[in-house]
């Protein structure tokens, strides 16, 4: 299968990156390197550093920047890993950085991922196939209590305790090992009268899914540290889906812009905490009426930009 992935506000992120031709950039979600792609349009001896831990993407990336040859490198590694990596390369500041958060629509379309509810398939969700854990592991080994603080905070799912409890009885008979086994035991689990509002498993998938990738743990290890690596001037661009990484990542903006620890009541600063930067989006930005109208896994995204000084 083709990989595909609609670059979420394109225009709008590579707008606020505000590229150099001589820049030196990361884009730690590479993806199908739609964002990567119009990075590398702009550079003359200016660098690109791709990142994604999927191998599928790692394989589209670099066939779609093959123009752009010597103007990029692409890394396979988790993007909270990235700057350890790069570090290592000699590569220790940054002109913009780039998080597109978002899952592709290769992995939600591609059945037997695992990621959605519309295909039988194993429950996988692995980003990273050399990965070991999988949402299998993760719906037939964790504790009932275990699954029902995952689905009610990564999911924000009002029945998550009635969801665990049908998960932790249903093991008991057989391992659940596919989608539809676990899309049944939901549906059960929600009163009919209940399932009005978009798909039953819709936000107990993405809870699964945000848990077996540790997705807000990479987020909360990445966002301070890239913050503090970029160069004077420098953007960091982060697009989120889920209100969880959203406030993480306006209070990480907020905390290096407004770092100081002071009391109000002190009259000077003595703390000593001077700000990073400033944040660019005191609103996030959202899609367009025509990008929502072209694709609607759009809706959800919000665009926050930070300025180093």
């Amino acid at each position: 299968m083709e990989f595909k992935h609609y670059s979420v506000m394109l225009g709008e992120t590579i707008d606020m990156l505000g590229v150099k031709p001589d820049g030196i950039y990361l884009d730690g979600t590479l993806g199908g390197a739609g964002h990567s792609s119009e990075i590398c349009k702009r550079l003359t001896t200016g660098h690109l550093y791709g990142v994604d831990r999927d191998e599928a993407a790692i394989e589209a990336a670099s066939e779609r920047l093959k123009p752009f040859s010597g103007k990029y490198t692409i890394l396979r590694s988790n993007y909270s890993d990235a700057l350890a990596v790069l570090s290592e390369m000699g590569v220790t500041s940054f002109d913009g950085i780039l998080l597109d958060l978002g899952v592709s629509s290769y992995q939600l379309d591609t059945g037997e991922r695992g990621f959605s509810y519309r295909f039988d398939a194993p429950l996988d969700m692995r980003m990273d196939t050399r990965q070991e854990l999988t949402a299998a592991d993760i719906v037939n080994e964790y504790s009932e209590s275990e699954l029902y603080r995952i689905i009610r905070d990564y999911g924000e799912e009002k029945f998550a305790k009635n969801i665990a409890k049908h998960i932790a009885a249903a093991r008991k008979d057989k391992r659940i090992e596919t989608t539809s086994q676990l899309d049944e035991i939901i549906h059960a689990a929600i009163p009919a009268k209940m399932r009005t509002e978009g798909h039953p498993a819709k936000q107990t998938f993405q809870a699964l899914r945000i848990e077996c990738n540790q997705e807000l743990k990479a987020l909360e290890k990445s966002l301070d540290e890239m913050t503090e690596a970029l160069k004077s001037g420098g953007r960091f661009c982060v697009i989120t889906f889920h209100s969880l990484e959203d406030r993480m990542v306006k209070a990480s903006f907020r905390k290096s812009e407004s770092p100081c620890t002071c009391p109000p009541n002190f009259p000077v600063c003595v703390c000593g905490k001077k700000p990073l930067g400033r944040v660019i989006t005191k609103k996030p930005i959202t899609a367009s009426e025509k990008e929502l109208k072209e694709n609607s896994r759009s809706k959800s995204a919000k665009l926050r930009v930070f300025e180093r000084v």
